[in-house]
Order: structure tokens, then C-alpha cells, then sequence
């Protein structure tokens, strides 16, 4: 796990401070070493940096000021190999391909046999050699073996290409630029935003669809030419012509086998999840388990005590999260493993709040408690991290989707809404709930951010015209069933939204996060069950509450549904200081030409239920998010 970065200037050589300032930004992703490489684009030379250990710079110059048209920047947290063989940007022996990369492949010593087998030789433990030269022995194909999470960039100056390849699922986030003067790519929009290539811009696009969904639609994001490379995907770049390519080289399996039992797929699954378990354990460094007391964190937990007795738990406790810790304590107990407990008053979460908000790249509809476990887990001493994340879009375990049958039957009365003229806010909400018209409405309502109708009114008009409301170029298959939502929850609810996030949490506490329920195989074999035994309408995670129901005790079993989260409704009502702050940067935002002063004034004034303090939320945070972008430059 690692922060990257890195340029290509089409025209010219700029100077060095660029990637200096871009590796320098990240610094949090990797405190325990950094490294640079830059090129004319025929040949290349290594670099050290501050921050670098001392071996490191015994081996290669500290980087001070040199132009050049190609760099690349490199931030280090130590997870596999801690030694100086691990150090990156990692080069093959003629010096021809340079790596960069940021993640973790878990079947990397399967493919290191493979390689040995063919004649390779290594001289680290590490994963990024492996990937190295699985890149020299099968090119771009390599992409397709990989398990794990990744982003990764490898300049190729002997064929003359720049390749950027991001995970399956999306994991590890890798975001580029692209202008009449370069490529810009880094781990964290931060870093792209240092590049002397870069005009800050707001893109209102980006904002529009992160108000309706909690975060924005990938490939946009808030910034105006910054896009984030699509999972599964990897793009590369001509470095003769300038041509770049994108290809797909993953897609979610949509096709079931209808001819496994329920008992046969339950057993599959539970050994596939223990496999993967395994695999996520190794690390060189202490790793731990994050309990939030539901089943899919307990399960990761009960199933990693075979394969690593002196695992550790921890969990996170907010104001009425009582059941979620004494059940994550007794799954504790019982395996007999230390537990511990953070508990974080709203005090905690006003000490740090602005800060937290401002570190993410986006606005956001709540609190991100995971900033907090990633806090608590760095100063237990952990580094790695064992989640839960992933369980609720694999096996459809959100309340919304239960809701899926009765929308699909009542979307046939849609016609309703021509017939509604009133504007109370009853009628408002009867109009909005007959227009889901299409699969990715109803996704869209799950989601719990603003309606359209809300985002349109609460713009200004100069600033609305500019946002496209049509948001079908983010329609996916769109298929009559729960196959189609499925599809939308591990596309924008995981990749968009919960992986984005866990990882600018994790990281910034320089901390691993890693997901046993979002191994390759595990995925595969999981979307291509039949959709009856993976959805039944009737019960959240009808699957993996069967395999679960082996491992852990009847109290979780039982226990409804309840996000992970902060209860900001309460926080907002019951904490004087939040308040203040709230209306402080209301008055600030009114003040800009961007939003509707008398529909933030009404919103603020109506605040009746947990979904109205959203959309304040939402605009609390895009005041945080500009004066930290856009002003504090």
C-alpha cells in the first residue's frame, strides 16, 4: 500500500519541482520511504528524496531540481518486504521498464512460481517485482491474472508507451489529467492538482451526480478534467504519437449457472472465503480485524482465527451503537482474541472535523467513520486491516434492495405523477417516487442524497445551465430484475463510492485497509449464481447469512440491519457547536454565486427528519471542500 504519481509533458521538459510538490502531498499514503525516476523518454535515472531511508540514499541522488519530460513519484508503506528491495519506482535489469504501484496481489508468490518456472529470477519478496515481470512475459495480459487491489503505472521506453491499470473492483483509486501539455496521473487528486499543467475548475457535472448519490459517478469527478480511471480497466499512452487507448480488460459476470444446489454454492462460497481470508492475512507487519458487530465483519473475523491465532479485533463505538460493540465483543470471547474498544464522543468528531471533511476530494452526506478506525488501528500498532466491505453489494445485503420487488410493481402506475399538481412536501415526495423510470432511478433513490429536483431548485440558474441532468452515459444493462441493481451497487455504491472512501480513510492514517469478500474468485463465482439464490426479496444476505449461521452466534444472526455509520441527524440536533459550525459555512456559501440562499435558508429552517439534514450536510461540505481546493491554494 503506497501513494504514486507521475507525469508525462508532451512538448517540453519542466522542472522536477512538479513531482517533488505531487510526491509531497501524498506523503500520509507512505511515511516509510519515497523515490523518484525521470526520463527524457529514452533513458532514465533514479532519485532519492527527503523522506527516503538512508540506505536508499546512499544508492541514488536526492532529487533537487531537474527538467524532464517524463517522472515518476513514489510514497512507501511498508507491507511486504520491508527491506530496500521493496523500493520503488522499481526497475527491470536493462532499465527499459519502470514500475510504479500502489496495492497488494494477493496470489503474487503463485505467479512468482509461474515466472521462475519460465526462467525468471528475483531479487526481492515483494509483489511489485512480480508484477514487474509478469509485465515483461505477457504485457498487458498480465492484467487479467492479477488478484488483489492496484493501481499501478509502468513506463515501457522500449515500446514507447505509458500503461495505467487499476483493480477489478476498483480498490485502489488512480486518477489522471489529460490537456494540450500532458498526463498527469496520482493516487489522490491532491497530487495532480500540484502539477504546473493544472487549472483548478469546478466541474458541475461531477457535483450534480454527487449530490443525487453520495459521491460522484465515476469516471467524473468535482474537478474539471480530472477523471478517475475506471476499474478493470487500463489506458495507455503513445509516447511517438500521443494516441491513448482504453480497454476493458474485466467485466462483472452477469450470466447464472443454473445447475448448483443452494447447499453445493454455500459450501463454494465458504471455502472460497476462507481461501481468501488466508491470503489477505499475509503481511509483514501486525494485521487486525475491524468488527462493527454485524455478520460480515464477525464472519472475516471467526474465519481468520485458524490461520492466524494471535489476530487481534478492534471496533469503533459511537452514541447508540451499544448492540453493534457487546455483539462484536462476543464474538471476541468467544474466540477468545483480544478486543478493542474505541469509543468517540462528539467531542472527538468536532476536534477533527473540519479537517476530516477537507481531506476527502469531494462532498460527502455524513460523517466518514472510518477515518476513526483507521486512527485507532495505527495507534495500536496495526498497519494491515481486515474489512467487512463488499459483503452488502456481493450478497445483496441493503435494506433498499428489498424494496426492489414492490418498486418494480409500482412503476407500472408511473403515469400518476402527470396527474399530481400540488407542491406540498408529501406531494413532492408521492411525484418523485412514481418517476423512477429505470433501474438507475431506483439505484439513485437508495442512495439517499438529494432528489433531482431538489439539486435543481437549489442551484443558481447561470450555474445549472452548465450541468447536464440527462445521466444516461451512466446507465449500465439495465435488466428488469435484481441482476440490474446488482449491478449498479458494485459499480457505483462499492467502486464510486465505499472503496474511494475506506481508502483515503485508511491512508491517511497510513494504514492498510483489505477486503477478503472482494477476492477475483470470490466475485466470479458469487455473480454467477441464479438470482433466486442470491436475492429473495424477503431477507438482507440470504447466502452468506447460511454460511454464517456455522460460525457465529444467534444474537448477530438476529440483528437488523444498521450501516456502519456516525449518527449525524443526532449530532446536528443535539450538539450546540455543530451547529455554529453549520451555520458558519451556510452564511459562507450563500455569499458565492453557486446556490439558491433561499432554498439553503429553507432547508436549514425544516430540518424534521434524518434525510433533511443530508442535503444541509452536502452543502456544509462543499463549502469545506472549495475553500480547501479552491481558495487555500
Amino acid at each position: 500500500m503506497c501513494g504514486i504519481c507521475g507525469y508525462y509533458s508532451f512538448h517540453k521538459n519542466i522542472s522536477s519541482k512538479n513531482i517533488t510538490e505531487m510526491n509531497q502531498s501524498i506523503k500520509h499514503r507512505g511515511p516509510d520511504d519515497e523515490g523518484f525516476w525521470l526520463s527524457d523518454g529514452s533513458d532514465g535515472r533514479n532519485f532519492s528524496g527527503h523522506d527516503s531511508t538512508e540506505k536508499i540514499k546512499e544508492g541514488f541522488p536526492i532529487l533537487k531540481e531537474e527538467n524532464s519530460k517524463i517522472a515518476l513519484g513514489f510514497r512507501r508503506l511498508s507491507i511486504l518486504d520491508l527491506s530496500e528491495k521493496g523500493h520503488q519506482p522499481m526497475l527491470s535489469e536493462d532499465g527499459k521498464i519502470v514500475i510504479t504501484f500502489n496495492g497488494e496481489i494477493y496470489n503474487f508468490k503463485k505467479l512468482r512460481k509461474e515466472l521462475e518456472a519460465l526462467g525468471y529470477h528475483f531479487q526481492s519478496q515483494s509483489d511489485t517485482e512480480v508484477i514487474l515481470n509478469s509485465y515483461i512475459e505477457w504485457g498487458i495480459s498480465m492484467f487479467v491474472k492479477l488478484d488483489g487491489m492496484f493501481a499501478i503505472c509502468i513506463v515501457d521506453l522500449e515500446q514507447q508507451k505509458i500503461i495505467l491499470g487499476r483493480d477489478r473492483v476498483g480498490l485502489k483509486p488512480l486518477f489522471y489529467s489529460k490537456n494540450e501539455n500532458g498526463l498527469i496521473w496520482a493516487s489522490e487528486i491532491k497530487a495532480i492538482l500540484k502539477n504546473q499543467f493544472i487549472n483548478r475548475e469546478i466541474n458541475w457535472n461531477g457535483v450534480y451526480t454527487n449530490f443525487l448519490f453520495q459521491t460522484t459517478l465515476a469516471p467524473e469527478t468535482c474537478f474539471k478534467d480530472i477523471f478517475s480511471l475506471e476499474p478493470g480497466s487500463f489506458m495507455s499512452i503513445d509516447l511517438k504519437n500521443l494516441e491513448i487507448i482504453k480497454e476493458k480488460f474485466w467485466k462483472l459476470t452477469l450470466q447464472s449457472d443454473s445447475k448448483i444446489s443452494e447447499q453445493e454454492a454455500v459450501e463454494k462460497i465458504d471455502l472460497l472465503l476462507a481461501e481468501s481470508v488466508s491470503e489477505q492475512l499475509h503481511a509483514d507487519v501486525p494485521v487486525a480485524s475491524m468488527m462493527s458487530g454485524g455478520i460480515d465483519s464477525t464472519l472475516i473475523t471467526t474465519k481468520s482465527k485458524p490461520f492466524k491465532r494471535d489476530i487481534n479485533a478492534f471496533t469503533i463505538s459511537y452514541k447508540f451503537s451499544e448492540e453493534e460493540v457487546e455483539n462484536a465483543s462476543l464474538v471476541a470471547k468467544s474466540l477468545e482474541i483480544p478486543h478493542h474498544v474505541k469509543r468517540v464522543s462528539d467531542e472527538d468528531v468536532l476536534a477533527e472535523l473540519k479537517e476530516n471533511i477537507q481531506h476527502f476530494e469531494e462532498p460527502y452526506s455524513s460523517l466518514e467513520v472510518l477515518t476513526n478506525a483507521a486512527e485507532y488501528a495505527k495507534i495500536l500498532g496495526f498497519k494491515v486491516v481486515l474489512s467487512g466491505n463488499g459483503a452488502d453489494e456481493l450478497f445483496a445485503g441493503y435494506s433498499h434492495s428489498l424494496k426492489l420487488n414492490k418498486w418494480l410493481f409500482l412503476r407500472n402506475f408511473n403515469f400518476v405523477r402527470n396527474f399530481i399538481f400540488t407542491q406540498d412536501q408529501f406531494s413532492n415526495k408521492v411525484k418523485n417516487y412514481f418517476s423512477q423510470d429505470t433501474m438507475f432511478d431506483f439505484f439513485r433513490q437508495s442512495q439517499v442524497g438529494m432528489k433531482p429536483s431538489e439539486a435543481r431548485s437549489v442551484f443558481k440558474p447561470l450555474i445549472f445551465k452548465n450541468i447536464n441532468p440527462d445521466l444516461k452515459q451512466y446507465h449500465l444493462t439495465e435488466t428488469k430484475d435484481y441482476t440490474g441493481y446488482f449491478e449498479y451497487d458494485m459499480k457505483y455504491s462499492l467502486s464510486s463510492h465505499h472503496v474511494f472512501r475506506d481508502d483515503l480513510s485508511a491512508m491517511k492514517y497510513g494504514v492498510e485497509f483489505r477486503y477478503p469478500y472482494l477476492s477475483n474468485d470470490l466475485i466470479d463465482f458469487v455473480s454467477s449464481l441464479p438470482e433466486n439464490m442470491r436475492y429473495d426479496g424477503i431477507q438482507n444476505k440470504p447466502l452468506l447469512r447460511k454460511i454464517a449461521k456455522k460460525y457465529l452466534p444467534e444474537e448477530i444472526l438476529k440483528m437488523p440491519k444498521r450501516g456502519f455509520s456516525f449518527p449525524l441527524h443526532d449530532f446536528i440536533k443535539n450538539e450546540r457547536k455543530v451547529r455554529g459550525f453549520i451555520i458558519e459555512h451556510l452564511e459562507s456559501l450563500k455569499k458565492r454565486n453557486f446556490f439558491n440562499a433561499e432554498i439553503i435558508e429553507e432547508w436549514w429552517q425544516n430540518q424534521n427528519d434524518i434525510y433533511d439534514c443530508v442535503k444541509i450536510w452536502q452543502l456544509v461540505t462543499f463549502e469545506l471542500w472549495y475553500q480547501k481546493y479552491f481558495e487555500n491554494l
